[in-house]
C-alpha cells in the first residue's frame, strides 16, 4: 500500500516521548527533579492535528512530571506513562479509541517501540532513531527527535488528507 494511502486512514497520532517529543536527553536539576525540553514546532502540530479531528496518544516506558505536564498542555487524548510493554498499552489505546492497527501512526526512536511499529497503518522513526526501526518504518523522518519530527509527521498526515491550511 502507498504511503498516500497509509497516510489517508490515520485518525490517531500516538508517539513515545523521550527521543520523540525530546531530544531524548535526560537532565536533572540541582534537586534531582527531571528537565525536558520540548520543541514548540512540534506543540502546535500537536495542536493542529487534534483541531483537524484526530486523536492523540502518548505511551511512554519512563514518566515524570514534567512530561504529565507537557501533555496536560497540549490536551493529549490518551496518555501511558511508566508503561512496560509498550505493546499492552498500545492495544488498550486501540480499543478506547474504537480503532485498528492500520488507523493509527506511531512515532518511535528505540527498540521498546518495535512491536508497536511493527502493527500500525503508518509506522515512523525519527532520523537518529536506532537502526532496526529504521527497517520498519513506512517513513523516516529529516528531524531529529525533540527538533521537530512531530511537526514534520503531522504535515504529511494533514496534508495527505487535505486538512493542512495555512489559517
Amino acid at each position: 500500500m502507498s504511503g498516500l494511502k497509509r497516510l489517508k486512514k490515520i485518525k490517531v497520532l500516538a508517539m513515545d516521548v523521550d527521543g520523540v517529543m525530546t531530544d531524548g536527553r535526560i537532565v536533572y536539576d540541582g534537586d534531582g527533579k527531571e528537565l525536558k525540553f520540548f520543541d514548540v514546532r512540534d506543540g502546535y502540530g500537536i495542536a493542529r492535528i487534534r483541531k483537524a479531528g484526530l486523536k492523540t496518544a502518548v505511551i511512554s516506558a519512563r514518566g515524570c512530571r514534567a512530561v504529565k505536564a507537557r501533555t496536560d498542555d497540549l490536551k493529549i487524548d490518551k496518555v501511558y506513562l511508566g508503561v512496560s510493554p509498550k505493546v499492552t498499552a498500545y492495544g488498550d489505546m486501540l480499543e478506547k479509541f474504537h480503532v485498528k492497527d492500520d488507523e493509527v501512526c506511531f512515532i518511535g526512536d528505540d527498540l521498546p517501540d518495535f512491536e508497536i511499529l511493527s502493527r500500525v497503518g503508518f509506522a515512523v522513526a525519527v532520523s537518529n532513531a536506532a537502526p532496526e526501526l529504521k527497517g520498519v518504518a513506512h517513513y523516516v523522518t529529516r528531524c531529529h527527535g525533540g527538533r521537530g519530527a512531530v511537526r514534520e509527521v503531522v504535515e504529511k498526515i494533514l496534508k495527505a488528507q487535505g486538512k493542512w491550511t495555512i489559517k
